[in-house]
């Protein structure tokens, strides 16, 4: 059998760790392969994983056919969509997944006609892409819209390198979103440098931005005012504890007189 690997497509399958992909390779050397490889023509969409290593150990394997696309826009979607609903699937992988997916989508849609038998209370029939804000992508990926904001800092300005990290867990996405505003060369050197040094680098970032943030001034008015108000409280505060002084002496006095002789 002639089975065909689409770089493009197999960019979408997140690569497995060294215990992810040793701990498949057990189950098939102990089992085989029971689920069957998805194919489009000749073309594998599902199960690139299970046949490198069936090819390496000669393990059997089944395949399926799945004809039901037109395009390889629509085995992107169909795989997209696998790999979204897939638990194992890291929150960085699935953000990235959702961002591409909505790339495709709107360039269809850009390029497609409406169909005038289009309903318009079915989502997207109107030829908007399903998701129209930052959090609808969220919401499908299952991160939040700040989550996003940031995947996407990642996308644009990250080094290969550093989004690697950011795959493998070496860095959160948060800490690499902040990494990657630093040059191309500080990027590369932090990553060089593991764990630590990146999150050394991030918060080097951090406490910059910080630092050049301009404070919030209060306008004038508002200042005088505060200020008032809190002048007006401390009198009464000190009015309150006077009051407070002169009931601890009477009752000072009371008990003093109450332990009197013939009282």
């Amino acid at each position: 059998m002639n089975i065909k690997i689409n770089d493009e497509l197999r960019a979408f399958v997140d690569p497995l760790t060294a215990i992810e992909y040793a701990a498949l390779e057990r189950s098939l050397l102990a089992e085989g392969c029971r689920d069957a490889l998805v194919l489009w023509g000749e073309v594998l969409i599902d199960g690139h994983n299970r046949y490198d290593i069936c090819r390496k150990h000669g393990i059997d394997f089944r395949t399926v056919q799945n004809n039901s696309f037109d395009s390889l826009e629509d085995v992107m979607l169909w795989m997209i969509d696998n790999h979204l609903a897939r638990r194992s699937v890291s929150d960085f992988q699935r953000g990235v997944l959702a961002l591409r997916k909505k790339e495709i989508v709107a360039s269809r849609m850009a390029t497609q006609p409406v169909p005038e038998e289009a309903d318009k209370n079915d989502p997207g029939a109107d030829g908007s892409p399903p998701w129209n804000t930052r959090e609808d992508i969220a919401r499908a990926a299952r991160v939040s819209s700040n989550t996003i904001s940031q995947i996407e800092r990642i996308q644009k300005a990250a080094t290969p390198q550093l989004r690697e990290a950011v795959r493998a867990g070496t860095i959160s996405i948060n800490a690499a979103a902040n990494v990657a505003q630093l040059p191309e060369e500080a990027q590369i050197a932090a990553v060089a440098g593991g764990r630590k040094e990146l999150q050394q680098a991030a918060r080097q970032v951090r406490e910059q931005k910080m630092a050049t943030r301009p404070r919030k001034e209060m306008p004038a008015e508002q200042g005088v005012d505060e200020v008032s108000a809190l002048r007006a409280e401390l009198a009464a505060l000190k009015d309150r504890v006077a009051t407070l002084l002169t009931e601890n002496e009477v009752l000072k006095q009371r008990l003093a007189n109450s332990g009197a002789p013939g009282a």
